[in-house]
């Protein structure tokens, strides 16, 4: 990555996400008066950058702290538009909410060691009553995460943006104009509060660089509160469509989200976290933002109209076209990325967690494997009786904190010879030190890649899920005496895992 040498007397702002619906309209309406910078993991487009966008692109996995510490450096405030409900690895092992969790700390941070004023993240309204969706809760604990740090956070909340391009809306749109008559369930009698594009832009622009808003929480919402089966009937008139809509009195979650996902365009994979969260009512909270946002918000109708095509179809959404291409240079990457939630027991740490991993492992895998560890705190896998280790992972003390630990794997039997990049793993303290994540990152596979899916890959996981149930039972009982509870360093615990 080589950062941009022009001057600029302007103040910086850092965009995650800065090539997707919300941040391409960020960047245009941003440029004039800010010095941005996209942080973007697509190889596409950091290496074909246009020479007349005003954007300095700096390529940077976010999953990777390091780059993104290197990423954020000059940076005066940076937005958070980051979703991970699309892989990011030819093979991914986690759920959304988990991989959303650990993106979200890289964040802080990086931010933090870089000294950026603010944080400004754009959320998802919050029911008043009743449980979250995981698609919702995970928005939470997002928000949560990047306001654990120093830096203050302004968490902007909103329900569905309208705007050309947005995802949601697409699939509304298509909805209506795919299909002559629908069948309405419960969930579409739910209240929801659009906004336009516009308006968001507004509420950035409010927002940012303003110390009022530091370390505060605003829901945005358009001028009108409606229900989806209205939001629809709206999308049909100005699409030109004529659904026949009736009503039906049941919630199938699992018959919405397939014809949601078959009619909608959309993957499962962003379809389903979505229709789990439409049985709450998400509306707006007044507050001094929004009371400002009224002052000329855009009706919904009118920003629909600027949102579809003369023909009534959706606009582009620009990220579409980089994704054909990144999917492609992920398949050919030949990368497995997996993050598994534990529960951390009470007044442990994740340096505690690396420690037991390593004494609790060789008895779960005996006799099969063989594990060491030396005094470099090298730590090896073997077959018995083979002499060559399958795994080699080397302790990073330099990138390991009380609250992280991180190990680089750097060789063995089952990684590639020629890795192209870094594969590490980690153990993460989050939210409030109740959760660990224990994270595989950019782990290259010598097996052939159908092998090592019905192998190596469900070997891990097995492994995870052992140890996952092992600090469950410490968490409830406790410690035994022989787990090095006392906070014992990885070289004490050489011998006892060899």
């Amino acid at each position: 990555m080589t950062l941009d040498p022009r001057p600029s007397t302007k103040p910086t702002v850092a965009i995650a996400g800065a090539t997707g619906f919300v941040g391409t309209c960020l960047r245009e309406a941003l440029q004039d008066d800010y010095h941005l910078v996209g942080l973007t993991r697509s190889a596409t487009r950091a290496a074909n950058a246009d020479p007349t966008d005003a954007t300095e692109w700096r390529r940077c996995d976010l999953f990777s702290l390091l780059q993104l510490e290197r990423s954020l450096e000059g940076v005066d405030y940076a937005i958070y538009l980051v979703h991970s409900m699309l892989p990011s690895s030819r093979l991914t092992q986690g759920s959304f909410e988990d991989l959303d969790l650990i993106l979200a700390d890289n964040f802080a941070r990086a931010a933090e060691k870089a000294g950026v004023k603010q944080i400004l993240y754009l959320g998802g309204l919050m029911p008043r009553d009743g449980e979250l969706s995981l698609h919702l809760e995970s928005r939470y604990e997002v928000e949560q995460t990047l306001g654990a740090r120093s830096v203050p956070l302004t968490a902007l909340r909103a329900g569905i943006v309208v705007g050309p391009g947005g995802s949601s809306l697409r699939i509304l749109v298509n909805l209506v104009r795919r299909l002559p008559a629908m069948l309405l369930p419960t969930w579409t009698r739910s209240l929801t509060h659009p906004i336009a594009i516009a308006d968001v832009l507004r509420a950035f622009r409010w927002c940012l660089g303003n110390a009022d808003a530091y370390g505060e929480t605003y829901d945005i919402g358009g001028p009108e509160i409606m229900t989806y089966r209205e939001m629809m009937a709206t999308a049909s008139e100005v699409a030109g469509a004529s659904t026949l809509m009736v009503d039906v009195p049941a919630f199938s979650p699992h018959l919405s989200k397939l014809w949601v996902s078959v009619f909608g365009g959309a993957s499962r994979e962003l379809v389903n976290p979505l229709v789990d969260s439409l049985r709450h009512d998400l509306v707006a909270r007044d507050n001094p933002l929004l009371r400002h946002l009224m002052d000329g918000a855009t009706p919904y109708r009118d920003a629909l109209e600027l949102a579809l095509t003369a023909d009534g179809r959706m606009q582009p959404n620009p990220r579409k076209t980089l994704r054909k291409k990144d999917d492609s240079v992920i398949r050919e990457a030949r990368l497995v990325r997996s993050v598994q939630r534990m529960p951390l027991p009470p007044g442990r740490s994740a340096r505690w967690v690396a420690e037991e991993y390593m004494r609790w492992l060789p008895t779960f895998v005996r006799p099969v494997l063989r594990v060491t560890m030396d005094a470099d705190r090298v730590c090896r896998f073997y077959l018995r009786p083979i002499s060559q280790p399958l795994l080699e992972l080397d302790f990073s003390p330099e990138r390991s904190w009380p609250d992280r630990q991180l190990f680089y794997v750097t060789g063995g039997l089952l990684t590639h010879e020629f890795q192209q990049y870094a594969g590490r793993l980690e153990f993460r303290e989050m939210l409030c030190g109740t959760t660990i994540l224990a994270a595989i990152h950019d782990f290259s596979p010598r097996l052939p890649w159908y092998v090592y899916n019905v192998t190596q890959a469900l070997a891990h996981l097995v492994v995870m899920h052992g140890f996952r149930v092992h600090l469950q039972q410490l968490a409830k009982h406790g410690p035994p005496i022989e787990t090095a509870g006392d906070g014992t360093s990885v070289d004490a615990l050489a011998l006892a895992v060899s």
